[in-house]
Parts: structure tokens; C-alpha cells; sequence
């Protein structure tokens, strides 16, 4: 047997999503890390072992402007150019390109952490090192390290360490959780495992083997959808084991889950009733897919009600939105429905507090083991929100290597430090603002070739029936004026109009109702109509306003062919989502009440005046939508015309570093897998080329660009600096938007002052 030790900073076990994303922000920070995953394949359960779809804030469409950003949103971006048809092995290799991408990580798979060395009392333990196998080199190896983050997902490594944890479900009156149960318990959310079928040319037997189970003697029938062309993540609720122990008897339960899965397909194949002649089976999971174990106990624990009120924790590094989400405890034998949901008004927030331990000193943790109540965990289990939480756990652990300290001394002592190094990498923070003091740009006096001053969409794609109510936002930026819709009517009669706001900025559903209009409309195709809103309806401070247009059949509304960041539209009602034999979905939830399902990038047509879209938003310090889309836009870039927009410096600096974010349309759902396809490689919001320029002796000088650009953030550092006051940024062409859009600009004399700590 060959021993070995490997020294590191920062020692991450467990290679799935929140993992990979620990590793990466904490290998981007200067820090030596080792990522140990147990698999051959990165992942976890995404990975092409159980192909789980990564799912995150946006809910599959249900929250807006709330697509994961930072590590999560590049993988999102990178796997939709390379993989748009969702193979589970693409996906397999994006991770590991990412992974690999690093110089200052260094990757172990197969190797199993089975040993922890851990020492003090049990209420201020330190872990020294953790021991692994690796499997088929026949290596024992040992790794060292100052901070240790447990990404397992069930938690052995803290666990071995003696964290304090928690399994099962919690009562009622711990947390006062209307969704927890009188009593605590043991009952966890069970293990899943997945199946993929397909077609072929000619027909297929199909022989179910001696433990393949009848399915038609079970409650599964009942309340679950059994269909021939499901294959994948469709059969999420093949789900079992809430009951038992999902770690000591994984095994029994992935012996069940297997009965039922050839059960599910003998019953597809040879009842008679489905057309499948031709299909077969082409792959089968043979790891279960686990949702819950423990969940260690760190400073904070976050719970349903910080999740409904969408509490704004001091210490919040990343957000959520996916419902809360759980299971009967007797999964697919449950004769109710295979899940329960209940939605908050929007995204929520996860505190720095939730992912360190409370009792053992150098331990961060991410994924579903982090702090949280068993029905909090109901939404922070999903895997794009775990990543967003390893990226901050990974941010934490440098900067407490960097300063010596513990992740709770951080959080007392640096709070501030740890929240712009986040925002300074692009992570999914929501409402805080760039603070850097080391950010010139903030500074400057911003100004651009030209500006959106107004939206005028008058391209009408699509007359749209007003059957139901409708929705329309867009972003009020002090007065409004001008606020017109294209409307048609068949007969005179009137349209009743409100007005709302969102209330938080975070939030795209209507809030406080603000103002009601009764407009006549006279008969007549595609007219304008004047919506003469009080002018100072939402007072000066930037925010959503939500238009909403009463169900009236005689009139229609028209679609736009062009879409534009920061104008979404809803119908309210039209699609339901409501109890099912499949999932029950509390009733009353504005944010499944006001959908936006079937009109994604199809607004109204509709006019407004508006400065949202002014130069200086690329010095705001929002990278994200925040009450309004925080971003400059300029007019259409026609007959070959670039567009640029500057910085000017009070005086001059020698520039080493310079940062520009672009958009890349945080309201478009992307997942890794098959749950749909997105109709483009790349998101046409996003700058294709552009060129950086500095003003220097008198004439404008391109000191970098690209011509190839497909990614959000872009990091230009200089080995010479360069001497300037100005720093421009020219628009060339897009990857299909017409407007030139770019969120912020950051301007630096040092290379990241995060790298220079270390």
C-alpha cells in the first residue's frame, strides 16, 4: 500500500456542485486547495452516475432575474454553448474542464474519506487532517490542511470531526414552522434513482427480471404519472427510504428503487397500454440520488420563516428560490401527492452563518448538509443553490486562511471584506452594492455614445386576447411619463388599469397598489392607449412598477418580436399551477398566481419614459437586477454602428486591472440537462466583440477585447500599467440583441487585492 500526505490551504471533500464551486472561488483567491470527490466523475447528483437536472433559484421559470450568477452562472453559460441538448456525459466533461482550468487546485478522484483527525474539547474541536482511499491505485493519502469544507452532502466528514448536526424533521414549536410536524422526528426526504429510455427501429421485448416488482398491486398508480415517453428527472418521485436510515441501508433502498423502476417499465412494455413497442431501455441509475441526512448546526440556522419573509440577513451570501419542497416520508408508496410546495414572493437569503460550524473551528460546509430546519432544507437542497453556497463557503475558507482566523472570526471581524470579494467575483449576492474602496471606477464621471431615454415597443409580434388579467413590468426611474399601450378593440368599451409596486426590490409581483384608471377605448386595430398615471406614482427612488390590465374579452394586447431587459409581462391565472396527482402547490402564491410561463421574451408592446438605463448604472455598484435592471443601455446598433461607454477619472492612475461584467439576461432559465432546450447557444444580451481603450497622449489606444466574447464577466489584467484617466469601452457587435448592454465596470492600479492578501 502506498501512503502518502498532500498539504494544502484548503482541503474540500465531496466533488459535487457545491464542492466544485468551493474549490474553484477558493483556487481563484491564491489558495492551495485539494478537491477529494469518492466518484470517478464530478458532480454528484448531476453527474451522468444519476443526472439529477441542476436546479436553482429560478424555480424553472417561476422567480425572475434569478438565474444563479459567480461559478454556477459560468458553468450554466459554458454547459449551455457546449451541450445544449443536455448529454449527461457533456456535462461530465464541463465540470471537469472547469476543475481542471484552475492552477491552484489540484484534483483527487475516486478517493474515499473514510478518517478524520480532530482534536479539543466537544464544544471547540480542530480538525488536523482527513485520510482517504483511492480506489483502484491502491493509494492511502492523507491531507493536511488549516481549513477543511464538507461538501459530502451526508455530512461523515463532520460528522467524524463531531460537529453537531441534526437529522430528521424538527417540531413545530422549536421554530415555530407552520409546515414542521408536532413532534420531532427521524423522517428525512428519500433517495431517487433514474431511468432513460429511448426509440428504435424496430421493436423491442422486454423481460422484467425476478425482483422487478407489480407495480399495479402497489399505491404507486394512484397519484403518480406513468407515461412511455418519460424518461430521467420525469420520474423524480421513483423516490423511497424517508423512513429508514438513507446512509446504513442505501443499499436496501436502492434494491426497492430498482423493483419499481423495471416494474415501471415491464407494466410500460407489456400491459398493453402505452405505445412502446419500439422503445427501450438505455440507461439505468445504479447510485440513489439522496436528498437529505445531516444537517450540521452552525451559528445561524435558517429557517421556513426567514425563507417566507425573505429575510435580508446581515451576513447573506447567496440566495435561493426554488419552493419549499417536500416529500411524503413514504415517497412513491405515499397515496398522496409526490411533493408539496410552498413559494415566498421571490428569492430568498442563505447568511454566512448557516455554512460554518458552531463547534468546530476550521469546518465550512455547503450543499444539504449546511445549517438549516428540515423544512428550510426543502429549498435549499437544489443543487444550483448549493453551488451558490460552496462559492461563498469557498470565499469564506481563503479569506480565513489569508487572515489566520476562524470563519466565525471572519464573519464577526470581515464581514464586509468577505461580501465585495464575493461581489467582486460575480457571486449570487442580491441587494448589496459594490463598496470596493479600491475601485476606481466609482469615482469617474461616466458618459456614453447614446442612451435607451424611453422603451418603444412597437413591433408587434402576436394579438393576445385579454381572457384573463395581464401583467406588465417595467422599471420606474423617478417621473412617469409617457406610459402607452398597443391595444385593439373590437367594440367600444373600457379598460380597468392598475397600477403596483413589487414592494422589495428583489421581487417582480405586484405589492401595493398604488393607483386605478377606468379608460375608454373606442373601437378600433392596434391604437395607443394613454395611461395618464400620476406622474410621481412611485416617488424618486428607482423600482419595478407592475401594470396590471383587468380581463376584458372584448380588447386584445399585442406581443413584442423584440424582448428588453427589465420589461417582463404575466398572465395571471391562465396557466394554474395547482394541486395535481403529481405535486400540490399551496394556493394564494403571487408568484405562481402572476406567471410568465408562456411569455418569456415576449413583452407587450408598450411605451414609457424612463432613465433606468442611464451610463453611470455601470458604476452603481448592483451587478444584478435591483429594483430595476442596474445596467447601461444604448440605443439600437444599426448600419454598422459601434457604441462605447467611458469612465473618466478624476486624475490620472497606472491601471493594472480592469473588470467588466455584461449581461447575460439573468431572467433565462438554463438547466444542464433535458428538462428543455433553449433556443440558442449563446444569450443574445451578451457582447460578442468589443474593444477596452485607454486615453493616453492625446488619442484613444485598444489595450485589450475580444472579438469571440460568450461569457458574463470579463477580467482584463496588465503586466505594464497603463497610464490613464480614461477607459472606454467599445461595443462592436452582439450575439443577437440589437442594444449594446453593460452592467459594470470596475477600474484597479493592482492586481486583485484579494490575490495580493495571500
Amino acid at each position: 500500500m502506498r501512503q502518502e500526505t498532500v498539504n494544502s490551504h484548503i482541503i474540500v471533500i465531496g466533488g459535487g456542485l457545491a464542492g466544485i464551486s468551493a474549490a474553484i472561488a477558493a483556487a481563484r483567491l491564491g489558495q492551495k486547495v485539494a478537491l477529494v470527490h469518492n466518484r470517478p466523475v464530478l458532480g454528484g447528483n448531476s453527474s451522468s452516475e444519476v443526472r439529477v437536472w441542476v436546479c436553482g433559484a429560478t424555480g424553472h421559470g417561476v422567480n425572475r432575474y434569478a438565474r444563479e450568477t459567480g461559478i454556477m452562472g459560468e458553468l450554466f453559460i459554458e454547459n449551455q454553448y457546449r451541450n445544449p441538448e443536455g448529454n449527461p456525459y457533456l456535462w461530465d466533461v464541463t465540470l471537469l474542464d472547469a476543475v481542471r482550468a484552475e492552477p491552484n487546485l489540484t484534483l483527487f478522484l475516486n478517493t474515499d474519506v473514510r478518517e478524520v483527525e480532530a482534536v479539543g474539547e466537544l464544544d471547540n474541536r480542530v480538525i488536523r487532517s482527513v485520510t482517504g482511499w483511492m480506489m483502484g491505485s491502491e493509494r492511502e493519502i492523507t491531507f493536511e490542511s488549516e481549513i477543511f469544507l464538507d461538501c459530502t452532502g451526508d455530512g461523515l466528514i463532520g460528522f467524524l470531526a463531531g460537529a453537531a448536526y441534526r437529522i430528521g424533521r424538527e417540531a413545530r414549536h422549536e421554530f415555530l414552522e407552520d409546515w414542521a410536524p408536532e413532534v420531532a422526528d427521524d423522517i428525512t426526504l428519500g433517495s431517487t434513482l433514474l431511468f432513460y429510455t429511448k426509440e428504435t427501429e424496430k421493436p423491442v421485448r422486454f423481460v422484467a427480471p425476478s425482483f422487478a416488482k407489480d407495480i399495479t398491486t402497489t399505491s404507486i398508480p394512484i397519484k403518480r404519472v406513468i407515461r412511455s415517453g418519460d424518461s430521467g428527472c420525469h420520474y423524480w418521485w421513483i423516490e423511497w427510504g424517508g423512513e429508514l436510515d438513507t446512509v446504513h441501508e442505501n443499499e436496501r433502498i436502492r434494491d426497492e428503487l430498482w423493483s419499481v423502476i423495471y416494474g415501471i417499465w415491464d407494466y410500460i412494455k407489456n400491459s398493453g397500454e402505452f405505445e412502446a413497442d419500439h422503445m427501450t431501455l438505455e440507461w439505468v441509475g445504479s447510485i440513489p440520488g439522496k436528498r437529505e441526512y445531516r444537517r450540521f448546526l452552525g451559528d445561524s440556522i435558517l429557517t421556513q420563516n426567514d425563507v417566507i419573509a425573505q429575510r435580508s440577513f446581515e451576513d447573506r451570501v447567496a440566495f435561493g428560490g426554488w419552493s419549499i419542497d417536500l416529500h411524503p416520508p413514504q415517497g412513491m408508496y405515499a397515496t398522496e401527492s409526490g411533493s408539496k410546495h410552498l413559494h415566498m414572493d421571490g428569492i430568498y437569503h442563505i447568511p454566512f452563518g448557516s455554512l460554518y460550524s458552531r463547534n468546530v473551528s476550521n469546518l465550512l460546509f455547503a450543499g444539504r448538509n449546511i445549517s438549516a430546519t428540515h423544512v428550510a432544507f426543502g429549498t435549499t437542497r437544489v443543487m444550483a443553490t448549493c453551488a451558490v453556497m460552496g462559492e461563498a463557503a469557498g470565499v469564506g475558507a481563503a479569506l480565513s486562511v489569508m487572515k489566520r482566523i476562524t470563519p466565525r472570526e471572519l464573519r464577526e471581524r470581515y464581514l464586509s471584506e468577505l461580501q465585495q470579494t464575493m461581489l467582486r467575483t460575480d457571486a449570487s449576492i442580491i441587494g448589496l452594492r459594490n463598496e470596493d474602496v479600491h475601485d476606481l471606477a466609482k469615482k469617474g464621471v461616466v458618459r456614453a455614445s447614446s442612451t435607451m431615454k424611453g422603451i418603444w415597443l412597437d413591433n408587434a409580434a402576436q394579438e393576445y386576447r385579454l381572457i384573463s388579467d395581464v401583467g406588465l413590468l417595467f422599471p420606474a426611474d423617478g417621473e412617469v411619463e409617457g406610459l402607452r399601450i398597443l391595444v385593439t378593440a373590437r367594440e367600444t368599451t373600457q379598460l380597468n388599469i392598475e397600477l403596483w409596486d413589487t414592494g422589495r426590490d428583489e421581487n417582480y409581483v405586484p405589492a401595493n397598489h398604488r393607483q386605478t384608471l377606468i379608460i375608454e377605448v373606442a373601437a378600433g386595430e392596434k391604437q395607443w392607449l394613454d395611461i395618464p398615471a400620476d406622474r410621481m406614482l412611485f416617488g424618486d427612488k428607482p423600482c419595478n412598477g407592475f401594470v396590471i390590465v383587468r380581463a376584458n374579452e372584448a380588447a386584445s394586447l399585442f406581443t413584442s418580436e423584440v424582448p428588453l431587459t427589465g420589461v417582463l409581462a404575466f398572465e395571471r391565472g391562465a396557466k394554474p399551477v395547482v394541486s395535481s396527482d403529481l405535486e400540490d402547490h399551496q394556493p394564494d402564491q403571487l408568484v405562481i398566481e402572476w406567471s410568465m410561463r408562456g411569455l418569456v421574451r415576449k413583452p407587450f408592446c408598450f411605451a414609457v419614459e424612463t432613465s433606468a438605463y442611464s451610463a453611470d448604472k455601470v458604476v452603481s455598484g448592483y451587478v444584478r437586477p435591483y429594483g430595476g435592471p442596474q445596467m447601461w443601455v444604448s440605443e439600437p446598433l444599426v448600419n454598422g454602428r459601434v457604441e462605447w461607454v467611458e469612465v473618466e477619472l478624476p486624475e490620472r492612475a497606472d491601471i493594472r486591472e480592469i473588470h467588466l461584467t455584461f449581461n447575460d439576461d439573468v431572467n433565462e432559465d438554463l438547466i444542464n440537462l433535458h428538462h428543455h432546450e433553449t433556443p440558442f447557444l449563446i444569450i443574445p444580451e451578451l457582447v460578442k466583440a468589443y474593444e477596452l481603450q485607454a486615453y493616453m497622449d492625446g488619442e484613444w489606444v485598444t489595450v485589450a477585447g475580444d472579438n469571440h466574447n460568450r461569457t458574463r464577466k470579463k477580467i482584463h489584467r496588465f503586466e505594464e500599467p497603463i497610464p490613464s484617466n480614461r477607459i472606454r469601452v467599445v461595443i462592436k457587435e452582439t450575439n443577437g440583441s440589437e442594444r449594446a448592454e453593460v452592467i459594470e465596470i470596475r477600474i484597479y492600479e493592482d492586481h486583485s487585492i484579494e490575490m495580493k492578501t495571500s
